[in-house]
């Protein structure tokens, strides 16, 4: 069995398919059936329309805190480029962690269109969107040091800005990338990577990680030995396959990587098109399990490619019946 005794395994809280009263049960129920982190999407449009929900990340970050003792909270991810000034993300997280200190960190990404131009604004390319991400990285960090800071950026300005509330501790920054150029950013100016599944490994081996190597190389902190790799895998788990399929049926849309870089922000043009993707498309990207063997196994093919760390988004017909899996399946042939 590949080792996997020091793999945090987290659970995606999916804040656009569960009202936020619910997914606090979620989080509690995750914590007590053994899961260490929560990564809270953090959306202001879900990914679909039917029977889809919208609640505002932070609010329920603070609230799950609260409500449970020690696993670990984050964003999955947060775009602080355009509708999120930095100064306001760099505040919100300090808050947080001076509050539940230790159990904060935060994922940054170039965000979605569905999230910015419902807004107003306008989408800029994925270059300018990484340029913003990496300048509103450096801004949050001179913020968290709760130094006065006036800062003049391309994108950004502070004027004598400085956060009365800073954090207690160091607050992991985790910086998302599908790509490249995102991962090299990652290994440069993050404490961590975030990513998302594929079915070839070659797409980690030779193109993602390779990206992050050059980052850590050329980044003026020593960061090496603690950089963290993490991944979203994504399951949905039921007895009757069927069921578990259908369960998966809302997210068909944004496994089609045009929503990602096209400026769509409509979640009922994504449902839409979602019809048009197959199940055994679904089952390339989901892992659809009548039991716990596939999991496990995809579990333990990322840990052998090298991951630090993966957080399951279930999209099980029953999220409880899925944690009870893990705590009396998956989780003991991780650790023993």
């Amino acid at each position: 069995m590949t080792q996997t005794k020091d793999l945090e395994m987290g659970y995606q809280m999916s804040l656009e398919q569960f009202q936020p009263d619910v997914a606090l049960n979620h989080a509690v129920l995750a914590e007590q059936y053994g899961f260490e982190s929560i990564w809270a999407s953090d959306h202001f449009m879900p990914w679909y329309h039917t029977n889809a929900t919208s609640a505002f990340a932070w609010s329920w970050l603070g609230a799950a805190a609260q409500a449970t003792k020690k696993i670990k909270f984050g964003t999955g991810l947060t775009a602080p480029i355009l509708r999120y000034n930095p100064g306001l993300v760099a505040q919100a997280f300090a808050t947080l962690d001076y509050m539940f200190p230790g159990r904060i960190f935060l994922s940054l990404g170039t965000g979605e269109a569905l999230n910015e131009m419902p807004l107003g604004y306008d989408w800029p390319p994925h270059s300018e969107r990484l340029r913003r991400l990496e300048e509103a990285i450096l801004v949050i960090r001179k913020l968290w040091t709760g130094d006065l800071i006036s800062f003049k950026g391309n994108y950004y300005k502070l004027r004598k800005a400085k956060l009365y509330t800073p954090p207690r501790t160091k607050i992991p920054i985790f910086v998302a990338a599908s790509g490249p150029k995102a991962a090299e950013l990652a290994g440069r100016v993050g404490d961590g990577l975030l990513t998302i599944t594929n079915p070839d490994d070659g797409y980690f081996k030779d193109l993602i990680f390779p990206a992050v190597e050059r980052g850590l190389k050329s980044s003026v902190r020593d960061k090496e030995s603690t950089f963290e790799k993490n991944v979203e895998l994504q399951v949905s788990f039921d007895e009757d396959y069927k069921k578990a399929v259908q369960s998966v049926r809302p997210w068909a849309g944004n496994v089609m990587p045009i929503f990602f870089n096209l400026g769509v922000y409509d979640p009922r043009v994504v449902e839409e098109h979602g019809q048009f993707v197959g199940d055994e498309n679904l089952a390339k990207i989901w892992v659809i399990a009548t039991s716990s063997e596939p999991i496990i196994k995809s579990i333990e093919r990322y840990a052998k490619l090298g991951f630090t760390g993966i957080h399951i988004t279930s999209s099980s017909p029953s999220q409880e019946k899925f944690m009870q899996l893990y705590k009396k399946e998956i989780l003991p042939a991780l650790t023993s």
